[in-house]
């Protein structure tokens, strides 16, 4: 489903063309309009699913609906509080913020610890001030209750992020004491990534007749031998000509860019090095687009360069490899991406290409499938890749050297990997 047809104000379509979102993810499709039209709701969704934009994108439509009913209308108190279990949620949460709302005058501010005086000052004179949309872990909001300047008394949005996260914290007595600061009419969003009964009771304390969703996190095939190359970006371009030099096999590889222009420019490159590439995006015309795929189907061409127009819906038997030039957005897009190889029962491959600034984006899909995600070692054409970085870890660890060398020899020992 297109964003266009879960009818979002228009400044929020203007934000996700900008950034480059064109289609709901499975919990957005559910949540969104659930949301829009008021109810509370309970959510089962891990991260990578799209959640974020999930309660986001209705909170923002309903704030920007009620400016253009009342433009004249000013206020200065807080209408939605989003509270998450980390800093890292927290930052993550506001930069989603300021790309989906680019276009539409919200102010919103992020709350955390870690912080010092200058930005605790900021955050203080925010609150005074009036901030549409807050973003705190519950220890810094706390603190700026105990100030009692913080006036909660036209919220109209709660939302609690990784709920069990936070309960497994310690949180629950921070929480219920925040809401105890709130209007009890009010709209509150819960979602976790699990529902143990402990999730379940504090969703019958704060929340008023639900709604339910649950997403199911996609998998891919298990025909599909997956991997990771942990690279800088300038290597990029070099592993993927070495990848398709080295594996004159692979007949049919498809590879996915996020962005049309980086589309057109990799299948211009792969051309100028000799390789048969044609581009498929967004700009091109339907007939276009089904006279590219009719000539991949037919072999008249060995690469497919797409944004995810193509990966889903394109049912192309034979495709021997997917790339993934930069990581997918979440893990729903991941699965459709490589799901275009191995299909009809017959095997395939889907590497993924992790830039050294990627790594962070790469982490829901190294949690949920480390052992079939394993990072391989550039060929000594492309140069000496980055340091990995450990799922949770705060800066940057060694992985690479031996213990790289080990996890690719163990790979290729259990997979069908061709050598040549």
């Amino acid at each position: 489903m297109k964003f266009e047809e879960l009818q979002l104000h228009p400044r929020l379509l203007e934000g996700l063309q900008a950034i480059g979102f064109e289609n709901a993810t499975p919990i957005q499709e559910q949540a969104i309009p659930l949301v829009m039209a008021g109810h509370d709701l309970v959510a089962c969704a891990q991260t990578g699913t799209g959640k974020t934009a999930a309660f986001l994108l209705p909170i923002l439509h309903r704030l920007l609906v009620k400016a253009d009913e009342n433009p004249d209308f000013i206020s200065n108190k807080v209408n939605t509080l989003v509270i998450v279990p980390t800093r890292e949620l927290a930052i993550q949460i506001d930069q989603m913020l300021e790309g989906l709302a680019y276009f539409a005058p919200v102010s919103t501010i992020a709350m955390y610890g870690g912080s010092d005086s200058a930005s605790f000052s900021q955050q203080k004179q925010a609150l005074i001030e009036g901030v549409e949309i807050v973003v705190a872990t519950p220890g810094k909001l706390i603190s700026h209750l105990n100030m009692r300047y913080a006036d909660f008394g036209q919220l109209e949005h709660l939302v609690l992020d990784e709920a069990d996260k936070m309960l497994d914290m310690g949180f629950y007595e921070d929480i219920v004491r925040i809401i105890g600061h709130l209007p009890k009419e009010r709209q509150t969003l819960l979602f976790s990534a699990t529902m143990p009964p402990k999730i379940r009771k504090l969703a019958e304390e704060i929340l008023m007749e639900p709604m339910e969703v649950s997403i199911a996190i996609a998998k891919p095939a298990e025909s599909i031998t997956q991997a990771s190359y942990w690279v800088y970006e300038q290597q990029k371009i070099p592993l993927l000509h070495h990848i398709l030099n080295a594996h004159q096999h692979f007949k049919a590889v498809i590879v996915f860019s996020k962005r049309k222009e980086q589309v057109k420019a990799l299948a211009s490159t792969l051309g100028n090095l000799g390789h048969s590439v044609r581009g498929i995006q967004s700009d091109l015309d339907q007939s276009e687009r089904e006279d590219i795929i009719r000539e991949f189907k037919n072999k008249q061409f060995r690469v497919l360069v797409g944004t995810d127009i193509i990966a889903r819906g394109l049912d192309v038997q034979g495709i021997d490899l997917v790339i993934n030039y930069e990581v997918p957005t979440n893990i729903d897009d991941y699965v459709h991406r490589v799901g275009r190889t191995a299909r009809a029962e017959s095997e395939g491959y889907a590497f993924t290409f992790v830039g050294e600034r990627e790594q962070q984006d790469f982490m829901p899909l190294r949690l949920s499938w480390k052992k079939k995600l394993p990072a391989l070692i550039c060929p000594n054409t492309v140069g000496e890749a980055p340091p990995i970085q450990a799922p949770g870890a705060r800066r940057r660890v060694g992985y690479k050297g031996q213990l790289r060398k080990n996890v690719q020899a163990q790979w290729e020992k259990n997979s069908k990997y061709p050598k040549k």
